[in-house]
């Protein structure tokens, strides 16, 4: 048989190289973000490492050769000095990778006004102002660029004892969704990871030894997530690996929203 295929064969390994590139970084300081800001940097991104913690973002920035920039992501004020700063010292901002969010525990119907504000705030507005300031500037450079936020498997299905936070994850996925239509002209993409349990230094604080233990035995993969889980997939998407992806959700969570629903006690 004679071979018909002669399209190029790129380099596959320099796809994944951020080398030159300038990244924005929110939540920067701990967990999936300091994690997150070593796979970019080590990738050869230049990194602004963002965190509402002033000594967060100095510390993290130290590890990783990074800018240390401190402020609330949820302002618009502040987003907006954010993304003006990052493209004062770095020149032009090539990528956006947020992680901010948090979750309050309480039955829907004790849930108040003040604590459903808060998580949409938390969880969703900063992504939305991330998206109006940070593409807005990616599309003046006329270069495109990337944007990845960090959704979750409780956006995906139901969110029992913090239906708030579902609920804003759910409007973050569809955010992404929309923003990926309304910026794929200019060459902007956008995608999130939805991790399922993670042990984060939050994550490990509350749920203790036993609970690691129960989300291990709960996974097909019979572990938990680490941090540098959820950053590997960040910077697969963040590279031009995921080059063709966009308005895509990518679930982290260990197989465990893949296991059939149903008892099998046969």
């Amino acid at each position: 048989m004679t071979r018909t295929d002669d399209s190029f064969v790129p380099d596959y390994i320099s796809k994944l190289s951020l080398a030159g590139k300038g990244f924005v970084l929110i939540g920067a300081g701990q967990g999936i973000g300091r994690q997150s800001a070593h796979a970019l940097s080590q990738a050869g991104a230049r990194v602004v490492c963002c965190d509402l913690d002033t000594e967060l973002a100095k510390q993290v920035a130290e590890e990783v050769g990074g800018i240390p920039w401190s402020g609330n992501a949820i302002d618009r004020e502040d987003s907006k000095r954010l993304f003006m700063e990052a493209k004062q010292a770095l020149g032009e901002i090539d990528g956006v990778v947020d992680i901010v969010g948090m979750a309050q525990y309480a039955k829907l119907i004790d849930i108040d006004d003040e604590k459903w504000g808060w998580h949409f705030d938390i969880v969703l507005r900063h992504a939305w102002l991330a998206v109006q300031h940070g593409a807005q500037m990616m599309i003046e450079q006329t270069k495109g660029g990337t944007m990845v936020f960090v959704a979750s498997v409780s956006g995906l299905s139901s969110a029992p004892l913090h239906g708030a936070y579902g609920a804003a994850k759910a409007g973050l996925v569809s955010l992404v969704k929309t923003s990926a239509i309304e910026l794929g002209e200019h060459g902007i993409r956008v995608n999130a990871v939805a991790p399922g349990v993670v042990w984060t230094p939050r994550v490990s604080g509350y749920l203790g030894q036993d609970g690691k233990e129960k989300n291990a035995n709960n996974s097909p993969l019979r572990r938990v997530a680490e941090t540098s889980d959820i950053a590997s997939a960040i910077l697969y998407l963040a590279s031009d690996l995921s080059g063709y992806v966009t308005g895509q959700t990518l679930v982290v969570d260990g197989g465990v929203t893949s296991k059939f629903p149903f008892p099998m006690d046969f």
